[in-house]
């Protein structure tokens, strides 16, 4: 997933994963915020997972044997 990243006129930096709506993050560095977004994505799709969602972000990540 593509992180992007920006910085706020008050001086703080902005994360957010387009692919996740709402799935943004702020923080004082640029690393803060990457790694409070990266976080947040992977609470999010933990979510999913636990609750019998559609997690197509995951799509590629596990296989399950037959």
């Amino acid at each position: 997933m593509k992180v992007e990243v920006e910085r706020e006129e008050d001086g703080r930096w902005i994360a957010e994963v387009v692919e996740v709506p709402g799935a943004m993050a702020y923080g004082a560095t640029r690393d803060e915020a990457v790694s409070r977004v990266e976080a947040l994505i992977l609470r999010v799709l933990a979510d999913r997972l636990e609750n019998g969602e559609p997690a197509p972000e995951l799509e590629k990540v596990f296989t399950v044997a037959a």
